[in-house]
């Protein structure tokens, strides 16, 4: 019997009309599609933990089709993160190329190529299951045909071939049962229950955000996690970074993002494709990262971007900022301390030891003069909590624009 492929449908996060739609156009073309099953989710970078959609996700077997409004790697990279994992399927739906940007990068990409390869990954040493996992961009195309198309061409791919056997045919077989022994598996789908309606899951999830990993292009470096000071990453026994705590993650922060060098790290909200799963080339030191992550200073690079970005979200938080530091600071400042000569308590003159006021204020050792009291970073927390601000106007303004107000 041919095994039956499972198209899930993720809902966008608004109830945009024309995404809508789009969503139940798709949705219902497939209801009569041979050996397809169609699920319907909330949001997938939305879905709880231990919520009833990621529940369902994990009970699919076979080969998945995953329709989302999400690059196909933050689609993917979202999925394994609830432990949805497979090989990677190619698809034909490809986002249109920006002939600009390729050549801007394709040099520094290219002279990269051999040095990329050569590192481990921790996708090479990871047990992946053998079935499939396609991921299609739901934004790419205005029209749901080329998504049907796409998908029929998935199901036709993944049939298992029959061998021509028609050489142990004996007797003088009806024309139904020749029909039946020439193409077993039309007869066993055909015979399949009928679904009359999509599996629907709605499990009242919010909105979220968080990191998901790249394992493909993760090395393992652990430079999130000792960037990072909210918890949000750890590692699993076999010493592989995970992110761990994801609601630990500081709303709007895309700072991990920035400091990894192998651009393995994803937020598929943020408002910059290459932090949200474009499918730009990670070249190491040789691109210019500010101008590849969006920095909003043209003279900032990117580690000085991330380190602003985490020293907002610590003032928000009322924590103290690190400044220019990349990791935490270690010790108790002891250091600092002892560099400061002591001054030992001088012996209360006698009557036979007195002396004159002068000399003894000539003998007593010259201070540095105590340092200014600084001023409590009101000017940073205004800033950061103004671009905090900004960032939910920026989303609230686009969600009125996804309901046409």
């Amino acid at each position: 019997m041919a095994k039956r492929i499972s198209v899930v449908v993720s809902q966008g996060q608004s109830n945009h009309p024309a995404k809508r739609e789009m969503e139940e156009s798709i949705v219902a073309s497939l209801l009569g599609e041979r050996g397809v099953d169609v699920v319907v989710i909330p949001h997938l970078y939305d879905l709880a933990n231990d919520g009833t959609g990621v529940l369902a996700l994990q009970g699919l077997s076979g080969h998945i089709v995953v329709l989302s409004w999400l690059y196909e790697r933050a689609a993917r990279w979202t999925l394994d993160r609830h432990g949805i994992c497979g090989q990677i399927g190619a698809t034909t739906i490809k986002p249109p190329e920006d002939d600009e940007d390729d050549e801007d990068l394709q040099d520094d990409a290219d002279e990269s190529e051999s040095n990329q390869e050569a590192k481990m990954r921790v996708w090479d040493s990871r047990p992946v299951p053998a079935r499939k996992i396609y991921c299609l961009d739901l934004r790419i195309h205005d029209a749901i045909g080329p998504y049907l198309a796409e998908i029929r061409r998935i199901v036709d791919e993944n049939q298992v071939e029959l061998v021509d056997l028609m050489s142990w045919i004996g007797g003088s077989p009806s024309p139904e049962q020749l029909e039946r022994y020439r193409n077993p598996q039309a007869a066993a789908v055909a015979h399949a229950p009928s679904i009359a309606n999509p599996t629907r899951v709605d499990d009242g999830s919010e909105r979220r955000w968080y990191p998901v990993i790249d394992y493909t292009r993760c090395t393992n470096c652990m430079e999130c996690i000792d960037f990072c000071l909210f918890g949000v990453y750890g590692v699993d026994r076999a010493e592989t970074i995970l992110v761990e705590q994801p609601d630990n993650c500081r709303k709007g922060c895309p700072a991990c993002s920035r400091v990894c060098p192998e651009n393995a790290i994803i937020f598929p909200q943020h408002k910059t494709p290459a932090i949200a799963g474009a499918d730009v080339a990670a070249s190491g030191l040789k691109i210019d990262l500010s101008r590849l992550f969006g920095a909003p200073d043209g003279t900032e690079d990117a580690a000085a971007v991330a380190a602003r970005e985490r020293d907002e979200q610590l003032l928000l938080a009322g924590r103290s900022a690190l400044g220019g530091a990349t990791q935490p600071p270690t010790g108790n400042g002891a250091a600092a301390v002892a560099s400061v000569p002591a001054v030992s308590p001088a012996t209360p003159p006698t009557a036979s030891t007195a002396v004159p006021p002068a000399a003894l204020t000539a003998a007593q050792p010259v201070l540095p003069p105590a340092p200014a009291a600084q001023a409590p970073p009101t000017a940073n927390v205004s800033r950061a909590a103004s671009r905090v601000v900004k960032d939910e106007l920026d989303s609230l303004i686009d969600a009125l624009d996804e309901m046409n107000l």
